[in-house]
């Protein structure tokens, strides 16, 4: 008989987890909740698109400040939404010219900001600024450059698959063959592996989404798939580079079964550059 008695029907049954310590129905839920908004506003008022875009690098931004803070470094948040607000705006309604203008003076906002916080401090608390406004805002405006055209939900409908395919193929292949590690010192549960699955479903789907969605040729959409697979893989390493930094899980809890905004977010960031530039060489917006 066992010691600890019979259990009550009252106790917590144990959530199902998978290898990776996360629950993985909730996690699908809550993705499928997330890509029926990007649906939903992709193909109805293209523009509202950009405020959900925009409500997502916010709460990003607030992660990222709240775990900066942990370690006495400051972020001047206040510039930083500022300027972001308005170079995803640029990158929009005005074009590539204004973007970078406002990038530039976001830059000056956050060290003439900071002027009055002291010197102690000063050059970490600005470099963090710059950097979070780098890293999130000016990223995200190459989304919004990508919604511009005509066929604008397209592309971005595109990116996003390109991207997520990369994160659902690694997860899969590194949770199932996954055995030789890729990058133990930064992400021990990243295997080379998962970066095969990663690499197998980004070509796939870039063939499929370049063809049928964007009407370009097969080998353009195997190129797109090939430096998404590269750009989702860094990113998701500079996210998991920061929170060991930081000596930090997740970067937040707001996402069941996921972490924060950010841990969704940081493959997205750096491919989104790399899918504006590809797309603009090889489909005419139309």
């Amino acid at each position: 008989m066992d010691p600890a008695g019979p259990q009550t029907k009252n106790q917590e049954e144990p959530k199902p987890q998978g290898r990776t310590g996360r629950n993985l129905p909730v996690a699908i839920g809550v993705g499928a909740g997330l890509g029926g908004l990007v649906f939903l506003t992709l193909f109805t008022v293209k523009a509202t698109f950009l405020l959900y875009m925009g409500i997502a690098i916010a709460v990003a931004l607030a992660e990222l400040t709240s775990a900066l803070a942990k370690r006495d470094i400051n972020i001047p948040w206040i510039p930083v939404a500022a300027g972001g607000v308005a170079m995803v705006t640029c990158a929009y309604w005005l074009g590539s010219r204004d973007t970078l203008a406002a990038l530039g003076l976001t830059v000056i906002a956050i060290v003439a900001w900071r002027l009055t916080g002291g010197a102690s401090g000063y050059v970490k608390d600005t470099t963090a600024g710059v950097f979070a406004a780098a890293y999130l805002p000016f990223m995200a405006s190459f989304v919004a450059a990508m919604l511009v055209p005509a066929d604008g939900p397209r592309r971005v409908l595109t990116f996003i698959i390109l991207t997520i395919c990369s994160d659902i193929g690694g997860y899969f292949a590194g949770i199932t063959v996954g055995r030789h590690p890729m990058a133990p010192a930064i992400s021990p549960k990243k295997t080379w592996e998962g970066f095969a699955g990663s690499a197998v479903a980004c070509l796939v789907a870039g063939t499929l989404c370049v063809m049928l969605l964007l009407h370009g040729h097969y080998w353009q959409g195997l190129l797109t798939g090939a430096a998404v697979v590269l750009a989702a893989t860094i990113g998701d390493l500079v996210e998991s580079m920061i929170k060991r930094d930081l000596d930090i899980k997740d970067m937040g809890t707001l996402l069941p079964g996921h972490g924060g905004i950010l841990e969704r977010l940081d493959s997205l960031l750096v491919a989104a550059p790399v899918v504006w530039l590809l797309l603009t060489v090889f489909i005419p917006a139309g």
